[in-house]
C-alpha cells in the first residue's frame, strides 16, 4: 500500500467490518450491549461469576456514599488463587502461563503449575520477612518472571503492592516508598536494556538513604545480570536463597472484595505523585472480562502479548491480572523493540506464534519510521487481533498497523482507559464493531461514558468537549492513597455527579467517540481551542512524516503558538522546503488557524519506556525553559539533540 493510497483511505473514511470468521466465533456479541443496557448491575454481577469466590457476593454495588464505591463488598476471594491455583486444579497445570524472552536472547517458559509453585514459595518468603495482610510492599524490578511472581505473592497474602517503574530515580522511588509506608522492597541487581546491563539495586540503596524511606527493614534482591552491587548485611537478602528454600505449597486466604490489591502512582506534570488505590473483587472482575471481550481470548489456543512494562497500569491489568485470571498464555519481553535489531518484536511474534498483540501508538509509529520492509521479513501470519493503548492512535498508524502487521485482515481494537479506571472502558469489540481508524468508538457493555460541554451537558453528534464517566464501574479507583479530598477534587469536582477523565473528546456524526488527548494538551490559539492530537494526525498523514509531537508554547500575539516536532519516514529526506510544505499540508487538512508556527524535524522524540511522548519536555524546549525531570525517558540524550537543533531548524513564518 503506497502512502498516497493510505491518505486516500482516510479521506474516503474507510470502515472495516469484523472478519466473518471472527464474528462467527466471537466471545462477545451485540447481545452484551443489550443485556447491560437492560440491567447494568445484573450484567456486572454475571461477570463476577467468572471468578472463584470463597464467599459469593450478594450485593453488587454500594453507591451510598458517592464517589466512594464498593463493589461486591460482602464477597470474599483471593486474587492469586483466581490467577493461578484454579487453573491448575482445573487440569491446566501444563499450560504455559508465561513465555519469558530476555533481551540477551535467553528464554524461559513457566507453566501454571510452575508459576503456582514459585508464587507459593515467594508468599512464604514474604511471611518470613514479617509481611502481613495490609502491609505494603514496594516492587522495583525489570520485566522478568520474578516480577510477576512477586506481585502475585503479595496478592496471595493480602499485602498491597506498589510497583515502581524500573527507570524512576532514587528520589521518585523514595517518595513512593514513603507515601505507601512500605517496609519491604523487592528489586533485582539489574536488567538488560539496549544491549547492556542496567543497574537497579544501587538506585534502591540511594533511595533508602532518604529520611522518608529509611523505615524499610528488608530488601529482597533477584539476581538477573550478575553485576557487582552494594550490600547491606541484615537488610538485603538474595531471592534465590530465601525463596528457593520455602515450602512449595501455600494455602491462600480469602479477603473481602474491597481489600486493597495495589497502589500505583501517577506522576503528573506538577505536584506530588498520586497513589491510585485499586481493590480486589471489582478490579479483577472488570480486567478479566475486558481481556476476554476486547481481545476475544481463546485461552486454549491463543498466545497473547502486551508489550507494556509492569510498572504501568497496562502491565498490571493486561500482562498480569486480566490474562492470568483468564488462564491465558502470555509473552513477557525484557528489552527494547530494536535490540539487537529493528525486527526484534516481529522475531518474537514469529518465535512464539503470537496471536494477539497489544502495544502503544508511539511504538507503531516508530516501526513505521523504520520501514515496511522490517516486519515483512518475518512470519506474522499467527496474528489475529491487534490492539493499541496509551494515547489516541492517528488513522494512518492504525491502517499501517492493520496492513503491515495484521496482513490487512486482523481487527484493530483501539482502547481508551486510564490508571484510574483500572481496565478498558471504551473500545471496539473485534467480532461486533465496524471499525473506524483512529476512533475509540463506544463504551464497552456495562460502561457509561459520554462527551459533555463546559456546563456538563451532553454534546450533540458532531460536537466536541470533555470525556466523562457517568456511572460507577467495578475496576474504578477507590481513592488516592491517604488523601480522600484530593480524590474528590481531582476527579469529581469539575462536573457534578460525573467522573472527569481529563481528556478531550468529540462525537462524530454517528455518535462514536474520538479521543483528542489530555485537556492540558489542548492549545488556545487566537481564541480557538486546537487539539494537539488533531494537528499530529494531520502531520502524520503527510507521506514524508512517520511521527509527530505537538505542543503549545506561550506566544504574546496568539496566546499559544503551535510547535511541532516531526520524525521523517525511513528514506525521506529533509530539504529546504520541507517545513513550508508541512505547514501548508496542515492548513489544508485542518484550516489555517491550525498551521504550526514552528516545525522541527528530529531523529527521535522523548519517550518513556511505556512509549508515551513526554510533551512537557518538548514544551520546555519550545519555551526555552530549563528541562524538567528526565529520569523516566528511555534515552535522556534525545533532549540534548533536540535542544541543539532547535535554534537553526525552526520556521517562524
Amino acid at each position: 500500500m503506497t502512502n498516497e493510497s493510505l491518505a486516500n483511505l482516510m479521506t474516503e473514511k474507510r470502515r472495516f467490518a469484523p472478519p466473518a470468521e471472527v464474528a462467527a466465533d466471537a466471545n462477545v456479541t451485540a447481545d452484551a450491549y443489550r443485556a447491560a443496557d437492560a440491567d447494568r448491575l445484573g450484567f456486572w454481577a454475571e461477570q463476577a461469576r467468572r471468578l472463584h469466590w470463597e464467599t459469593e457476593p450478594a450485593q453488587t454495588l454500594d453507591w451510598s456514599n458517592p464517589p466512594f464505591a464498593k463493589w461486591f463488598a460482602d464477597g470474599r476471594l483471593n486474587v492469586a488463587y483466581n490467577c493461578v491455583d484454579r487453573h491448575v486444579l482445573a487440569g491446566h497445570g501444563d499450560r504455559v502461563a508465561l513465555h519469558f524472552e530476555g533481551e540477551p536472547g535467553d528464554s524461559r517458559s513457566l507453566t501454571y503449575a510452575e508459576l503456582l509453585r514459585e508464587v507459593s514459595q515467594a508468599a512464604h518468603a514474604l511471611t518470613e520477612l514479617g509481611v502481613e495482610a495490609g502491609d505494603r510492599v514496594a516492587i522495583y524490578m525489570p520485566m522478568i518472571p520474578e516480577t510477576v511472581v512477586a506481585m502475585l505473592a503479595c496478592a496471595r497474602i493480602g499485602a498491597p503492592h506498589s510497583v515502581v517503574f524500573g527507570a524512576f530515580s532514587a528520589d521518585a522511588l523514595a517518595t513512593r516508598i514513603e507515601d505507601a509506608d512500605a517496609r519491604v522492597v523487592i528489586t533485582s541487581d539489574g536488567g538488560y536494556r539496549r544491549g547492556a546491563p542496567s543497574p537497579l539495586k544501587p538506585t534502591v540503596d540511594e533511595a533508602l538513604t532518604r529520611p522518608g524511606a529509611a523505615r524499610v527493614r528488608s530488601v529482597l534482591v533477584v539476581r538477573r545480570t550478575g553485576q557487582d552491587i552494594p550490600w547491606t548485611e541484615g537488610r538485603d537478602l538474595w531471592w534465590h536463597e530465601l525463596v528457593a528454600r520455602q515450602p512449595e505449597q501455600h494455602t491462600p486466604l480469602a479477603f473481602p472484595a474491597e481489600h486493597p490489591l495495589f497502589i500505583l502512582y501517577t506522576s503528573g506534570t506538577t505536584g506530588r505523585p498520586k497513589g491510585i488505590l485499586h481493590t480486589s473483587g471489582g478490579y479483577l472482575t472488570q480486567t478479566a472480562y475486558t481481556h476476554h471481550a476486547v481481545f476475544d481470548l481463546k485461552p486454549e489456543t491463543d498466545v497473547y502479548w502486551c508489550t507494556a512494562d509492569v510498572g504501568w497500569v497496562t502491565g498490571h491489568s493486561y500482562i498480569v491480572y486480566g490474562p492470568l485470571a483468564n488462564g491465558a498464555t502470555g509473552v513477557l519481553y525484557e528489552g527494547t523493540p530494536n535490540t539487537p535489531h529493528n525486527g526484534r518484536w516481529w522475531e518474537i511474534v514469529q518465535k512464539y506464534g503470537v496471536t494477539i498483540l497489544y502495544t502503544a501508538p508511539t511504538a507503531i509509529r516508530t516501526c513505521m519510521k523504520w520501514g515496511d520492509d522490517i516486519p515483512a521479513k518475518f512470519d506474522l501470519s499467527s496474528l489475529r487481533i491487534l490492539g493499541s493503548v496509551g494515547e489516541p492512535i492517528n488513522p494512518e498508524a492504525w491502517i499501517w498497523y492493520r496492513k503491515h502487521i495484521g496482513a490487512d485482515r486482523t481487527p484493530v481494537v483501539d482502547t481508551w482507559w486510564q490508571t484510574e479506571t483500572g481496565a478498558i472502558m471504551i473500545s471496539p469489540l473485534p467480532g461486533v464493531t465496524v471499525a473506524k481508524p483512529g476512533a475509540a468508538q463506544v463504551p464497552l457493555p456495562g460502561i457509561a461514558a459520554t462527551v459533555v460541554d463546559d456546563d456538563g451537558a451532553e454534546v450533540a453528534h458532531g460536537s466536541g468537549g470533555y470525556l466523562t464517566l457517568t456511572e460507577p464501574w467495578p475496576s474504578m479507583l477507590r481513592t488516592i492513597w491517604g488523601d480522600d479530598q484530593r480524590y474528590l477534587d481531582t476527579y469529581w469536582s469539575r462536573f457534578e455527579g460525573k467522573y472527569f477523565a481529563g481528556d478531550g473528546a468529540k462525537k462524530d456524526e454517528d455518535g462514536d467517540i474520538w479521543l483528542l488527548g489530555r485537556v492540558d494538551d489542548v492549545m488556545l490559539v487566537s481564541g480557538h481551542n486546537i487539539s494537539t492530537t488533531e494537528v499530529e494526525s494531520a502531520l502524520v498523514s503527510h507521506p514524508r512524516i512517520a511521527e509527530a509531537a505537538v505542543v503549545g508554547a506561550t506566544d504574546p500575539q496568539t496566546t499559544q503558538a503551535i510547535c511541532a516536532f516531526v520524525i521523517l519516514r525511513g528514506g525521506a529526506a529533509e530539504d529546504e522546503g520541507l517545513v513550508d510544505e508541512l505547514r501548508a499540508h496542515v492548513a489544508k487538512e485542518l484550516g489555517p488557524i491550525a498551521k504550526p508556527k514552528r516545525i522541527l524535524p528530529v531523529d527521535e522524540l522523548p519517550k518513556t519506556r511505556s512509549g508515551k511522548i513526554m510533551r512537557r519536555l518538548l514544551r520546555d524546549v519550545a519555551e526555552n525553559r530549563e528541562l524538567g525531570d528526565v529520569t523516566t525517558l528511555t534515552d535522556s540524550s534525545v533532549m540534548e539533540l533536540i535542544q541543539a537543533k532547535l535554534p537553526t531548524a525552526a520556521s517562524e513564518d
